[in-house]
Order: structure tokens, then sequence, then C-alpha cells
């Protein structure tokens, strides 16, 4: 058993390594058809492409990768739908976005330019998001705005983002070399409440529904939109782990996951006897009426 367990090992190791020493691919998608997406997504490509660990992959096949797939500029994605436009992207991240320029007034200030980029990174074989990031400028004219956003994506930037790919690879990694045989299945809930019951199960509830609070990041993007996550409910009714498996960026992930461990639930309930439980819990965010 000592031998076989070697051998695993130094194959999970020798994985790892040559992993290592390999470049890690990345798609850069279009952040929009407007002549400011494009002046951005072109300045990405070729500053990536300077980053010795990654191999930036061509931008047309990308293209045509992701139209096959039907993705459609979504940047609020359940993670299977990630991985499957990874997986037709054919490469190890991928990064997506959105880059405008965009007329604002207020009280204070009659007309000024927002320039603004949301960039969002992709795991290709979790699904996950790796990293967001919402750049935004304001000045008197659009060229202005747009000249200090483009100055922002420098060197310093885009290594900051290289590394945030070479940590999440090596997490995802020693991830899936630590398998544990002994850890409890947890059995999923059913949709709804009627095939709960009729299986002889009762759903677990909240003492107290908890709301997340709406974040300054997110008001800053006046981002809406929709956080899943699978929580493990034990047979106590306390949370035990917590999976974001729609993700949204802008601060609402961490929001979720932060309110979702406060909660407490009366547990799930069959035959009398309390059980764990993995459900689903939805949270759409919506911008606060100002």
């Amino acid at each position: 058993m000592l031998a076989g367990t070697c051998l695993l090992f130094a194959s999970v190791t020798t994985a790892a390594a040559q992993t290592g020493n390999r470049q890690t691919s990345l798609t850069i998608l279009d952040l929009g058809n407007s002549s400011f997406a494009r002046t951005v997504t072109d300045k990405l490509r070729g500053a990536f492409k300077s980053v010795d660990a990654l191999i930036v992959l061509d931008s047309d096949l990308g293209r045509a990768a992701a139209k096959g797939a039907g993705y459609s500029g979504s940047l609020n994605m359940l993670v299977s739908e990630a991985r499957d436009l990874g997986a037709a992207l054919s490469s190890d991240f991928y990064l997506i976005g959105d880059a405008q320029t965009i007329r604002r007034s207020s009280s204070a200030r009659p007309v000024y330019y927002e320039s603004y980029c949301s960039l969002f990174v992709i795991s290709s074989r979790s699904g996950k998001l790796a990293r967001w990031e919402r750049l935004s400028f304001d000045a008197d004219t659009p060229q202005l705005a747009e000249q200090k956003l483009l100055s922002e994506l420098n060197q310093s930037f885009i290594q900051s983002v290289g590394l945030s790919i070479k940590e999440t690879q090596s997490t995802e990694q020693a991830e899936r070399s630590v398998i544990n045989v002994d850890a409890p299945l947890i059995e999923e809930a059913p949709d709804d409440e009627k095939t709960a019951e009729a299986s002889g199960l009762r759903l677990p509830k909240p003492f107290q529904r908890l709301r997340p609070e709406y974040p300054q990041s997110a008001a800053k993007a006046d981002a809406e939109a929709t956080v899943d996550v699978l929580v493990d409910v034990e047979a106590n009714g306390e949370v035990g782990g917590v999976e974001v498996v729609r993700w949204a960026g802008f601060g609402l992930d961490e929001a979720t996951v932060a309110t979702v461990r406060q909660l407490h639930f009366f547990p799930a309930m069959r035959n009398g006897a309390p059980v764990p439980l993995r459900v689903l819990l939805r949270y759409n965010f919506r911008k606060p009426p100002k």
C-alpha cells in the first residue's frame, strides 16, 4: 500500500511540475463592438503577449469558438456555462468583459464623460471566476477619459492579473491532488418542496432570512446580477461548505458568501430525524433606488 501511495504522489508531483513548466494559454474575447472597446481589447492582447508565462491564443479563432458555443457576452454565468465556453475556446483561462465611454451629468457636474472597463478572468477547467476588475475614469472630454483608462492598462496591471492566473492555477492543482475518500456524501435537495415531501423529506429553513448588502463596488458599476450558491446544511442546522455556482463579480459573490455563512437553519428532516442536505440559494441583486 505504501508503494502505491508513493507512486500516486510521484504522479501528481510530476504532473504539477510539467504543468508549471509550460506556458498557460489565455483567450481574450472582445470587450464590445465600439471603437473604444476594440482599442482596449487590442491593447490587452498586446500587453498579455509580453508575459512570458502566458501564451495568448488567436483572436479570430477565439471569436469563432465563442460564437459556436452560443456565448453572447454575459458577465453573470453559471460555472457549468463558463466551463463549456472554456472547453470551446481550448485555453486554460479566458478573459471577457465590457469597455465603454458614456456621457454623464450630475447636479455637481453638468456634463462629463466616463470611460470604464470591466474585466473577468475565468478558469476554463473549473468555470470559476479567478479575478474581476473594474477600471473607471472620468474627464471633461471622452478622449481624455479614454486616455486615462488606457494608461492604467500598464505593465504593472498586466503582471498583477498574470499573477492571479498563476495563483488560481496553483490552487486548482492542489485541490485536484487532494482526494478525501472519507468525506461523507451530502444529498442534494430536490428542486421544490412538493417533490421533497413526496420522498418524505422536509427541506431546511433558515431561522432568519438575511439579505446580502449591495456593495459599493457593485454600485459604482450599476451592477445587476444573480448569484447562486450551493450550501451544505449540516444535520445540526449549521452551514458547512459554501460554493458559488453562478458568479457575478463586482463584490456580489463575496457579499453573498459572507451572508450565507451567518445563516442558521432548522435542519432538513427525514422520517423525523435530522439529515444533512445540500441546498441551492439564489440572490438577485438590483440597483437600490437613488
